[in-house]
Protein backbone atom coordinates (compact mmCIF):
# COMPACT_ATOMS: atom_id res chain seq x y z
CA UNK A 1 0.00 0.00 0.00
CA UNK A 2 1.33 3.34 -1.04
CA UNK A 3 0.27 6.68 0.82
CA UNK A 4 0.96 10.36 0.67
CA UNK A 5 2.82 12.13 3.81
CA UNK A 6 1.64 15.87 4.82
CA UNK A 7 4.80 17.23 2.92
CA UNK A 8 3.81 16.05 -0.19
CA UNK A 9 6.79 12.53 -0.03
CA UNK A 10 5.38 9.20 -0.90
CA UNK A 11 6.29 6.07 1.13
CA UNK A 12 5.66 2.13 0.93
CA UNK A 13 3.94 1.36 4.27
CA UNK A 14 6.21 -1.09 6.79
CA UNK A 15 9.35 -0.89 4.49
CA UNK A 16 12.23 -0.38 6.18
CA UNK A 17 14.29 2.94 4.38
CA UNK A 18 18.04 2.13 4.33
CA UNK A 19 20.80 3.76 3.21
CA UNK A 20 21.78 3.10 0.07
CA UNK A 21 25.21 3.62 -2.29
CA UNK A 22 26.31 2.37 -5.63
CA UNK A 23 28.91 3.59 -8.54
CA UNK A 24 26.89 6.60 -10.64
CA UNK A 25 29.71 7.13 -12.95
CA UNK A 26 30.19 4.90 -15.96
CA UNK A 27 32.32 1.79 -15.91
CA UNK A 28 35.90 2.13 -15.44
CA UNK A 29 38.60 2.97 -15.70
CA UNK A 30 37.47 6.77 -16.36
CA UNK A 31 39.19 10.16 -15.67
CA UNK A 32 36.61 10.48 -12.73
CA UNK A 33 34.34 7.74 -10.83
CA UNK A 34 30.97 9.55 -8.41
CA UNK A 35 29.84 7.24 -5.39
CA UNK A 36 26.57 8.38 -4.54
CA UNK A 37 24.90 7.83 -1.19
CA UNK A 38 21.60 8.54 -0.20
CA UNK A 39 19.62 7.81 3.40
CA UNK A 40 19.97 8.47 6.94
CA UNK A 41 23.79 7.80 7.55
CA UNK A 42 24.77 9.19 4.41
CA UNK A 43 26.42 11.68 6.56
CA UNK A 44 27.38 9.22 8.91
CA UNK A 45 29.19 7.57 6.30
CA UNK A 46 31.14 10.88 4.76
CA UNK A 47 32.58 11.17 8.30
CA UNK A 48 33.73 8.06 8.62
CA UNK A 49 35.47 7.84 5.68
CA UNK A 50 37.17 11.30 5.78
CA UNK A 51 37.76 11.36 9.58
CA UNK A 52 37.05 14.91 10.20
CA UNK A 53 33.79 17.68 10.08
CA UNK A 54 31.29 17.53 7.51
CA UNK A 55 31.66 19.92 4.63
CA UNK A 56 29.28 22.90 4.48
CA UNK A 57 26.11 22.25 2.35
CA UNK A 58 26.76 21.69 -1.15
CA UNK A 59 30.39 22.57 -1.44
CA UNK A 60 33.04 20.44 -3.35
CA UNK A 61 35.75 20.05 -0.77
CA UNK A 62 39.08 17.81 -1.40
CA UNK A 63 39.52 15.17 1.20
CA UNK A 64 41.37 11.63 1.79
CA UNK A 65 39.30 8.86 2.09
CA UNK A 66 40.55 6.47 4.88
CA UNK A 67 39.05 3.00 5.77
CA UNK A 68 38.57 0.88 8.65
CA UNK A 69 42.38 0.76 9.62
CA UNK A 70 43.40 3.93 9.14
CA UNK A 71 44.70 3.37 5.26
CA UNK A 72 44.28 5.74 2.93
CA UNK A 73 41.45 4.39 -0.04
CA UNK A 74 42.16 8.22 -2.30
CA UNK A 75 42.56 11.64 -2.19
CA UNK A 76 39.00 12.82 -3.32
CA UNK A 77 36.37 15.34 -4.14
CA UNK A 78 33.40 15.42 -1.70
CA UNK A 79 29.87 17.25 -1.31
CA UNK A 80 26.88 16.59 0.86
CA UNK A 81 23.78 17.13 0.03
CA UNK A 82 21.42 17.53 3.41
CA UNK A 83 17.49 16.44 2.96
CA UNK A 84 15.24 17.46 1.98
CA UNK A 85 16.79 19.56 -0.43
CA UNK A 86 19.10 16.83 -2.79
CA UNK A 87 17.78 14.66 -5.73
CA UNK A 88 16.18 11.93 -3.87
CA UNK A 89 14.99 14.13 -0.66
CA UNK A 90 17.35 12.58 1.33
CA UNK A 91 20.70 13.28 3.11
CA UNK A 92 22.92 12.39 0.16
CA UNK A 93 26.79 12.28 -0.22
CA UNK A 94 28.61 12.32 -3.53
CA UNK A 95 32.38 11.17 -3.73
CA UNK A 96 34.18 11.99 -6.72
CA UNK A 97 36.98 9.68 -7.05
CA UNK A 98 39.95 8.70 -9.54
CA UNK A 99 38.09 6.54 -11.74
CA UNK A 100 40.52 3.25 -11.69
CA UNK A 101 39.13 0.01 -10.82
CA UNK A 102 41.20 -0.61 -7.75
CA UNK A 103 39.98 2.52 -6.21
CA UNK A 104 36.35 2.38 -7.04
CA UNK A 105 36.60 -1.14 -5.26
CA UNK A 106 38.36 0.30 -2.10
CA UNK A 107 35.92 2.82 -1.40
CA UNK A 108 32.93 0.34 -2.51
CA UNK A 109 34.57 -2.14 -0.38
CA UNK A 110 34.66 0.77 2.67
CA UNK A 111 31.14 1.50 2.73
CA UNK A 112 29.95 -2.42 2.49
CA UNK A 113 31.74 -2.50 5.62
CA UNK A 114 29.66 -0.14 7.10
CA UNK A 115 26.60 -0.66 9.13
CA UNK A 116 22.98 0.30 8.04
CA UNK A 117 24.20 0.82 4.06
CA UNK A 118 23.61 -1.60 1.74
CA UNK A 119 24.22 -1.54 -2.44
CA UNK A 120 21.55 0.10 -4.25
CA UNK A 121 19.39 -2.06 -6.90
CA UNK A 122 19.03 -0.14 -10.35
CA UNK A 123 16.98 2.71 -10.14
CA UNK A 124 16.94 2.77 -5.92
CA UNK A 125 17.98 6.56 -6.33
CA UNK A 126 15.09 7.51 -9.07
CA UNK A 127 12.94 5.05 -6.96
CA UNK A 128 13.51 7.48 -3.70
CA UNK A 129 13.17 10.73 -5.06
CA UNK A 130 9.86 9.61 -6.36
CA UNK A 131 8.63 7.88 -3.15
CA UNK A 132 10.12 11.46 -1.57
CA UNK A 133 7.59 13.80 -3.94
CA UNK A 134 10.94 15.07 -5.89
CA UNK A 135 9.74 13.96 -9.35
CA UNK A 136 6.54 12.48 -10.35
CA UNK A 137 6.22 9.07 -12.76
CA UNK A 138 6.03 11.33 -15.94
CA UNK A 139 9.27 12.94 -14.80
CA UNK A 140 10.66 9.75 -14.03
CA UNK A 141 10.08 7.94 -17.56
CA UNK A 142 11.84 11.19 -19.28
CA UNK A 143 14.28 10.57 -17.00
CA UNK A 144 15.06 7.54 -17.99
CA UNK A 145 14.44 8.28 -21.77
CA UNK A 146 17.00 10.93 -21.20
CA UNK A 147 19.81 8.24 -20.41
CA UNK A 148 18.47 5.88 -22.76
CA UNK A 149 18.15 8.66 -25.82
CA UNK A 150 20.48 7.86 -28.83
CA UNK A 151 19.61 10.84 -30.99
CA UNK A 152 18.80 14.49 -31.07
CA UNK A 153 15.07 14.37 -31.00
CA UNK A 154 14.81 11.48 -28.36
CA UNK A 155 16.77 13.51 -26.46
CA UNK A 156 14.53 16.82 -26.85
CA UNK A 157 11.69 14.68 -25.80
CA UNK A 158 13.13 13.20 -22.96
CA UNK A 159 14.28 16.67 -21.65
CA UNK A 160 10.85 18.14 -22.27
CA UNK A 161 9.11 15.11 -20.53
CA UNK A 162 11.68 14.85 -17.23
CA UNK A 163 11.36 19.02 -16.91
CA UNK A 164 7.43 18.44 -16.31
CA UNK A 165 6.20 19.04 -19.55
CA UNK A 166 3.53 16.33 -19.78
CA UNK A 167 3.26 17.01 -15.90
CA UNK A 168 2.05 20.77 -16.70
CA UNK A 169 -0.32 19.70 -19.37
CA UNK A 170 -2.06 17.19 -16.86
CA UNK A 171 -2.55 19.28 -14.92
CA UNK A 172 -4.38 21.82 -16.15
CA UNK A 173 -6.82 18.61 -17.29
CA UNK A 174 -7.09 17.95 -13.98
CA UNK A 175 -7.64 21.11 -12.35
CA UNK A 176 -10.86 21.69 -15.48
CA UNK A 177 -12.16 18.55 -13.80
CA UNK A 178 -11.98 19.65 -9.90
CA UNK A 179 -13.38 22.78 -10.86
CA UNK A 180 -16.59 21.07 -12.73
CA UNK A 181 -16.53 18.13 -9.84
CA UNK A 182 -17.08 20.78 -7.03
CA UNK A 183 -19.47 22.95 -9.04
CA UNK A 184 -21.94 19.45 -9.80
CA UNK A 185 -21.14 18.01 -5.98
CA UNK A 186 -21.83 21.27 -4.45
CA UNK A 187 -25.33 21.34 -6.48
CA UNK A 188 -25.74 18.05 -5.09
CA UNK A 189 -24.60 18.83 -1.37
CA UNK A 190 -27.00 21.39 -1.30
CA UNK A 191 -30.14 20.09 -3.30
CA UNK A 192 -33.18 19.48 -1.49
CA UNK A 193 -33.99 16.71 -0.59
CA UNK A 194 -37.00 16.22 -2.91
CA UNK A 195 -35.27 17.79 -5.85
CA UNK A 196 -33.98 16.33 -8.91
CA UNK A 197 -30.02 18.21 -9.15
CA UNK A 198 -29.36 19.91 -12.45
CA UNK A 199 -26.47 17.78 -14.35
CA UNK A 200 -23.90 19.72 -15.81
CA UNK A 201 -23.91 23.23 -16.15
CA UNK A 202 -24.20 24.94 -19.70
CA UNK A 203 -19.99 26.58 -18.08
CA UNK A 204 -19.09 23.09 -16.88
CA UNK A 205 -20.21 21.38 -20.47
CA UNK A 206 -18.24 23.95 -22.08
CA UNK A 207 -15.32 23.72 -20.13
CA UNK A 208 -15.28 19.74 -20.43
CA UNK A 209 -15.90 19.88 -24.56
CA UNK A 210 -12.65 21.99 -24.67
CA UNK A 211 -11.11 19.32 -22.28
CA UNK A 212 -12.49 16.65 -24.47
CA UNK A 213 -10.97 18.22 -27.77
CA UNK A 214 -7.36 18.41 -25.80
CA UNK A 215 -7.42 14.45 -24.94
CA UNK A 216 -8.27 13.45 -28.90
CA UNK A 217 -5.74 15.95 -30.11
CA UNK A 218 -3.11 14.17 -27.67
CA UNK A 219 -4.61 10.73 -28.52
CA UNK A 220 -4.17 11.61 -32.74
CA UNK A 221 -0.54 12.54 -31.66
CA UNK A 222 -0.35 9.39 -29.34
CA UNK A 223 1.91 7.08 -31.99
CA UNK A 224 4.48 10.32 -32.53
CA UNK A 225 5.74 10.27 -29.00
CA UNK A 226 6.25 5.90 -29.05
CA UNK A 227 7.53 6.27 -32.30
CA UNK A 228 10.45 9.44 -31.67
CA UNK A 229 11.45 7.24 -28.18
CA UNK A 230 11.12 3.58 -29.99
CA UNK A 231 12.38 4.44 -33.37
CA UNK A 232 11.31 4.41 -36.94
CA UNK A 233 11.46 1.01 -38.54
CA UNK A 234 12.65 0.49 -42.45
CA UNK A 235 12.32 -3.30 -43.89
CA UNK A 236 14.05 -4.36 -46.59
CA UNK A 237 12.65 -6.78 -48.95
CA UNK A 238 12.49 -8.25 -52.00
CA UNK A 239 13.94 -11.66 -53.90
CA UNK A 240 17.05 -12.88 -53.35
CA UNK A 241 20.36 -11.56 -54.53
CA UNK A 242 18.55 -8.78 -54.91
CA UNK A 243 21.14 -6.64 -53.39
CA UNK A 244 19.54 -6.04 -50.18
CA UNK A 245 22.31 -6.97 -47.90
CA UNK A 246 24.72 -4.81 -49.78
CA UNK A 247 22.30 -1.69 -49.34
CA UNK A 248 22.72 -2.40 -45.81
CA UNK A 249 26.01 -1.98 -45.47
CA UNK A 250 26.20 0.47 -47.97
CA UNK A 251 24.13 2.66 -45.43
CA UNK A 252 25.33 1.53 -42.54
CA UNK A 253 29.11 2.47 -43.81
CA UNK A 254 30.19 -1.63 -42.43
CA UNK A 255 29.87 -4.88 -43.28
CA UNK A 256 26.80 -5.77 -40.96
CA UNK A 257 25.88 -8.40 -43.62
CA UNK A 258 26.94 -11.45 -44.81
CA UNK A 259 27.07 -10.51 -48.78
CA UNK A 260 27.50 -13.39 -51.11
CA UNK A 261 26.44 -14.33 -54.51
CA UNK A 262 24.68 -17.79 -53.30
CA UNK A 263 20.77 -17.48 -52.94
CA UNK A 264 19.76 -17.45 -49.54
CA UNK A 265 22.30 -16.12 -47.54
CA UNK A 266 20.19 -14.05 -45.11
CA UNK A 267 18.11 -16.48 -43.33
CA UNK A 268 17.26 -13.76 -40.16
CA UNK A 269 16.42 -10.69 -39.80
CA UNK A 270 19.17 -8.33 -39.19
CA UNK A 271 19.04 -5.08 -37.42
CA UNK A 272 20.66 -1.73 -37.88
CA UNK A 273 20.20 1.62 -36.06
CA UNK A 274 20.82 4.55 -37.45
CA UNK A 275 19.96 8.56 -36.86
CA UNK A 276 18.90 10.22 -40.09
CA UNK A 277 18.73 13.89 -38.61
CA UNK A 278 17.67 13.09 -35.16
CA UNK A 279 15.60 10.59 -35.67
CA UNK A 280 16.49 7.16 -34.65
CA UNK A 281 15.59 4.75 -37.49
CA UNK A 282 16.22 0.66 -37.44
CA UNK A 283 17.13 -0.65 -40.84
CA UNK A 284 16.31 -4.17 -41.34
CA UNK A 285 18.09 -6.41 -43.77
CA UNK A 286 15.48 -9.33 -44.50
CA UNK A 287 15.93 -12.70 -45.88
CA UNK A 288 15.04 -12.97 -49.67
CA UNK A 289 11.41 -13.63 -50.75
CA UNK A 290 11.36 -16.96 -52.58
CA UNK A 291 9.79 -20.46 -52.03
CA UNK A 292 12.01 -23.05 -50.27
CA UNK A 293 11.92 -26.19 -49.13
CA UNK A 294 14.66 -25.69 -46.46
CA UNK A 295 12.92 -25.21 -43.26
CA UNK A 296 15.43 -22.29 -42.18
CA UNK A 297 15.01 -20.47 -45.35
CA UNK A 298 11.60 -20.51 -44.88
CA UNK A 299 11.26 -19.62 -41.66
CA UNK A 300 13.99 -16.19 -42.12
CA UNK A 301 11.27 -15.70 -45.39
CA UNK A 302 8.62 -15.84 -42.88
CA UNK A 303 9.74 -13.72 -40.32
CA UNK A 304 10.82 -11.18 -43.77
CA UNK A 305 7.13 -11.22 -44.25
CA UNK A 306 5.84 -10.85 -40.68
CA UNK A 307 8.55 -7.68 -39.94
CA UNK A 308 7.66 -6.17 -43.28
CA UNK A 309 3.82 -6.03 -42.49
CA UNK A 310 4.55 -4.81 -39.39
CA UNK A 311 7.38 -1.76 -40.69
CA UNK A 312 6.47 2.08 -40.54
CA UNK A 313 8.07 1.69 -44.47
CA UNK A 314 9.51 -0.85 -46.84
CA UNK A 315 12.26 -0.87 -49.42
CA UNK A 316 11.29 -3.00 -52.04
CA UNK A 317 14.35 -4.20 -54.07
CA UNK A 318 14.86 -5.67 -57.08
CA UNK A 319 11.82 -6.05 -59.90
CA UNK A 320 9.62 -7.19 -57.36
CA UNK A 321 6.34 -4.74 -56.90
CA UNK A 322 5.87 -3.24 -54.21
CA UNK A 323 2.60 -1.65 -52.02
CA UNK A 324 1.35 1.51 -51.96
CA UNK A 325 3.52 3.62 -50.21
CA UNK A 326 6.78 1.27 -50.36
CA UNK A 327 10.61 2.82 -51.73
CA UNK A 328 11.32 0.91 -54.76
CA UNK A 329 14.72 0.37 -55.24
CA UNK A 330 16.91 -1.43 -58.21
CA UNK A 331 20.53 -1.72 -57.36
CA UNK A 332 23.37 -2.77 -59.83
CA UNK A 333 23.02 -0.25 -61.44
CA UNK A 334 26.66 0.08 -62.85
CA UNK A 335 26.05 -2.60 -63.94
CA UNK A 336 22.32 -2.04 -65.64
CA UNK A 337 24.86 0.46 -67.37
CA UNK A 338 22.09 3.26 -66.33
CA UNK A 339 22.89 6.19 -64.66
CA UNK A 340 21.99 6.31 -60.91
CA UNK A 341 18.89 8.05 -59.96
CA UNK A 342 15.13 8.52 -59.31
CA UNK A 343 12.99 7.15 -62.62
CA UNK A 344 9.51 7.09 -62.54
CA UNK A 345 9.30 6.83 -58.48
CA UNK A 346 12.25 4.01 -58.68
CA UNK A 347 15.81 5.05 -57.20
CA UNK A 348 18.59 3.31 -59.11
CA UNK A 349 21.79 3.19 -56.95
CA UNK A 350 24.92 1.14 -56.98
CA UNK A 351 26.14 -0.02 -53.58
CA UNK A 352 29.82 -0.63 -55.45
CA UNK A 353 30.12 2.86 -56.64
CA UNK A 354 28.17 4.34 -53.80
CA UNK A 355 26.02 6.61 -56.63
CA UNK A 356 22.34 7.11 -55.72
CA UNK A 357 23.16 6.20 -51.21
CA UNK A 358 22.99 9.87 -50.94
CA UNK A 359 19.58 10.18 -52.54
CA UNK A 360 18.32 7.37 -50.65
CA UNK A 361 19.13 8.87 -47.70
CA UNK A 362 18.19 12.25 -48.44
CA UNK A 363 14.61 10.35 -49.12
CA UNK A 364 14.86 8.59 -45.86
CA UNK A 365 16.01 11.37 -43.49
CA UNK A 366 12.70 13.35 -45.55
CA UNK A 367 10.41 10.58 -44.84
CA UNK A 368 11.49 10.47 -40.91
CA UNK A 369 10.85 13.63 -39.94
CA UNK A 370 7.73 14.29 -42.09
CA UNK A 371 6.58 11.24 -39.96
CA UNK A 372 7.97 12.44 -36.65
CA UNK A 373 9.02 16.19 -36.03
CA UNK A 374 6.85 18.62 -35.38
CA UNK A 375 7.02 22.60 -33.16
CA UNK A 376 5.43 20.64 -30.31
CA UNK A 377 6.71 17.93 -27.99
CA UNK A 378 4.47 14.78 -27.83
CA UNK A 379 2.93 14.08 -25.04
CA UNK A 380 1.86 10.52 -25.14
CA UNK A 381 4.98 8.65 -25.19
CA UNK A 382 4.08 5.15 -23.62
CA UNK A 383 1.31 2.79 -23.82
CA UNK A 384 0.44 3.41 -20.42
CA UNK A 385 0.13 7.00 -20.83
CA UNK A 386 -2.29 6.20 -23.94
CA UNK A 387 -4.62 3.43 -21.61
CA UNK A 388 -5.36 6.37 -18.86
CA UNK A 389 -6.35 9.34 -21.21
CA UNK A 390 -8.30 6.75 -23.58
CA UNK A 391 -10.04 5.71 -20.58
CA UNK A 392 -10.07 9.48 -19.34
CA UNK A 393 -12.19 9.94 -22.87
CA UNK A 394 -14.65 7.55 -22.08
CA UNK A 395 -15.67 8.65 -18.85
CA UNK A 396 -15.93 11.88 -20.10
CA UNK A 397 -18.16 11.40 -22.70
CA UNK A 398 -20.46 9.38 -20.11
CA UNK A 399 -20.52 12.02 -18.15
CA UNK A 400 -21.26 14.43 -20.82
CA UNK A 401 -24.01 12.25 -21.82
CA UNK A 402 -25.78 11.36 -18.63
CA UNK A 403 -29.01 13.68 -17.55
CA UNK A 404 -28.35 12.20 -13.75
CA UNK A 405 -25.88 14.73 -12.05
CA UNK A 406 -24.82 11.84 -9.22
CA UNK A 407 -23.98 9.22 -12.22
CA UNK A 408 -22.31 12.33 -13.91
CA UNK A 409 -20.38 13.16 -10.89
CA UNK A 410 -19.33 9.46 -10.50
CA UNK A 411 -17.65 9.49 -14.27
CA UNK A 412 -15.59 13.13 -13.93
CA UNK A 413 -14.45 11.48 -10.84
CA UNK A 414 -13.20 8.15 -12.56
CA UNK A 415 -11.44 10.22 -15.07
CA UNK A 416 -10.03 12.57 -12.94
CA UNK A 417 -8.52 9.28 -11.28
CA UNK A 418 -7.48 7.80 -14.75
CA UNK A 419 -5.40 10.83 -15.36
CA UNK A 420 -3.89 10.52 -11.68
CA UNK A 421 -2.32 7.73 -13.18
CA UNK A 422 -0.23 9.47 -15.56
CA UNK A 423 1.85 11.54 -13.07
CA UNK A 424 1.32 10.34 -9.57
CA UNK A 425 -1.16 8.30 -8.31
CA UNK A 426 -0.20 4.79 -9.17
CA UNK A 427 -0.79 1.87 -6.35
CA UNK A 428 0.58 -1.28 -8.12
CA UNK A 429 4.15 -1.98 -7.02
CA UNK A 430 4.39 -4.11 -10.21
CA UNK A 431 3.79 -1.15 -12.54
CA UNK A 432 6.46 0.90 -10.28
CA UNK A 433 8.91 -1.80 -10.09
CA UNK A 434 8.70 -2.12 -14.09
CA UNK A 435 9.53 1.84 -14.29
CA UNK A 436 12.49 2.04 -12.63
CA UNK A 437 13.97 -1.65 -13.13
CA UNK A 438 14.83 0.19 -16.58
CA UNK A 439 17.21 3.01 -14.81
CA UNK A 440 20.75 1.60 -14.91
CA UNK A 441 22.89 1.11 -11.41
CA UNK A 442 23.53 4.08 -9.12
CA UNK A 443 20.89 5.86 -11.38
Amino acid sequence: MRYSMPDGRRQTSGQLVTTIYALSSGRPPAGIAVIRISGNRAMDSLAVLTRKPLPAPRSLIRRWLIDADGSPLDDAMVVAFPGPASATGEDMVELHLHGGRAVIAAVLGALAALPGLELAKPGAFTRRAFDNGKLDLSQVEGLADLIDAETDLQRRQALDHAQGFLRGRVGAWRATLIETRADLEASLDFADEDDVPAAITPAGRKRLAALLDDLDAAMIDAGRGEQIRDGLTVAITGPVNAGKSSLVNAIARRDVAIVSEHAGTTRDVLEVRLDLSGVAVTLLDTAGLRPTSDPVEAEGVRRAITRADAADLVIVMGEASGRAGDLRVIGKSDLLGRCAGWDDDILYLSTVTRDGIDLLLDRLTSWAADKVVRSEPALITRERHREAITGARFELRSALSITDAVLAAEHLRLASSLLDTVIDQVTTDDVLDAIFSRFCLGK
